[in-house]
């Protein structure tokens, strides 16, 4: 979203002429900002085979998995019903990747079925596996390499608490039940989350994975997953993605010389590659002026936008109907009867009734994690391409919120009967 002449815009697009078209709260994502990112990626990593998975739980609209395919990427999910929205976004089963975390063996052989690639989290999984499909099946395998870094904790899965991949401790119980079935071991994984700095992080799990790669000489790729740090405001750090390639490139050109062929280099990126895209737009429906706060409230809450309150997430947030005006302080909350605090303190241009105000990094887990709380529906969501908006997810209504509700006879008639 850019600034030009006190108008926000998008590739163009005038932000509130988009908010009049389609109603709010919005959701509003750039293509042009996943595209570029997709290609920063790819510029990053030389002289290594080069595969990007984009996690689909980040953001699972249609459209915006169509826009992935277009540019190339192959694609990773953690339920089958992600998988059927790849496919029909036109992802053959093969560039889909299925790395379930505890899911019920059904959904498992559901997703073996599908023909998908499948990523093994834990030695009971493997057992199972093993014990119904032998060697027939090709697996990847999460490893736990019991890593931490970054800032928030909440948002790393790679520590020794943590409740996912196969404890890198359990390199002889792998080895066993891999041997005892003659199963296939095709890749290695790690996914140590989100908030890295640096490719310290990617070097210490790829130092996890080249010692455990001599297991296995079937081996088609290593996936590195992501978390690449994402700057949600000003002075942020984040992660430099031309320093990490650099020396993963390298690093991973060695270790292929030493096993003696080349392998893929996977990375599964969902935030880095669509959070600065979206934006939520939300109306004001009350500025509420009390002794010691001025409260911003609008026609959104942790029903659509979570993350501040799940965790402690900061989210710019600009008043795109008066950029030019004086500055004072809000605290900005939502319409939820629940602690919705999206930002305290928060110095904007000055705030009044029915103006629009944007969420910014709203593109990654915010959609996604949304829900009908207080029976609130779903919003909208537009994709700006090639200069124009698009429609890409009706906004919901009361009939959706209903649908799926059955409308017992038995307690109609009770119903009737007492209020006689």
């Amino acid at each position: 979203m850019q600034l030009a002449q006190n108008r926000y815009t998008i590739q163009g697009v005038d932000v509130l002429e988009i908010a009049e078209e389609f109603g709010l709260p919005l959701y509003v994502y750039d293509a042009d900002k996943i595209i570029e990112k997709i290609g920063v990626l790819r510029s990053s990593f030389t002289g290594v085979n080069l595969k990007i998975k984009y996690a689909a739980k980040a953001l699972t609209n249609l459209s915006i998995l169509k826009l992935m395919r277009m540019q190339g990427t192959d694609i990773e999910v953690v339920s089958v019903n992600e998988a059927r929205l790849a496919l029909l976004a036109g992802f053959e089963p093969a560039q889909i990747m299925f790395t379930p975390s505890g899911n019920a063996f059904a959904e498992i052989q559901e997703a073996i079925g599908m023909g998908l690639k499948l990523n093994v989290d834990s030695i009971p999984l493997l057992q199972q596996i093993g014990e119904v499909y032998g060697g027939s099946v090709a697996v990847g395998l999460r490893i736990n390499p019991h890593i931490t870094e970054g800032g928030n904790v909440k948002i790393q899965t790679g520590h020794v608490d943590s409740k996912f991949g196969i404890s890198v401790l359990q390199r002889a119980d792998i080895q066993a039940v891999v041997t005892q079935y003659g199963m296939s071991v095709i890749g290695l994984h790690i996914h140590t989350g989100s908030d890295f700095k640096n490719a310290d992080a990617f070097l210490k799990g790829a130092d996890v994975l080249f010692e455990l790669a001599s297991d296995f000489p079937d081996l088609q790729f290593l996936d590195f997953g992501s978390g690449f740090k994402v700057a949600y405001k000003e002075g942020d750090h984040f992660t430099d993605v031309a320093d990490l390639g650099a020396k993963v490139s390298a690093a991973f050109q060695a270790f292929c010389a030493g096993y003696g062929r080349e392998l893929e280099l996977c990375f599964e990126p969902g935030k880095f590659l669509v959070s600065e895209s979206g934006h939520l737009l939300v109306n004001v429906n009350v500025v509420k002026q009390n002794p010691n706060r001025t409260f911003v409230q609008v026609d959104s809450g942790l029903n659509h936008l979570i993350r501040p309150m799940m965790y402690d997430a900061w989210h710019d947030i600009v008043n795109v109907s008066n950029p030019a005006g004086d500055h004072h302080r809000y605290n900005v909350v939502g319409y939820i009867c629940e602690t919705d605090t999206f930002a305290t303190d928060r110095d904007l241009p000055e705030v009044r009734t029915n103006d629009v105000l944007a969420f910014k990094n709203a593109g990654a887990y915010g959609f996604s994690m949304a829900s009908n709380y207080n029976s609130r529906p779903r919003p909208a969501e537009v994709l700006v391409y090639d200069g124009k908006p698009y429609l890409v997810r009706q906004r919901e209504t009361f009939d959706d919120i209903l649908r799926g509700q059955v409308n017992l006879s038995v307690l109609n008639e009770a119903a009737t009967v007492a209020g006689e």
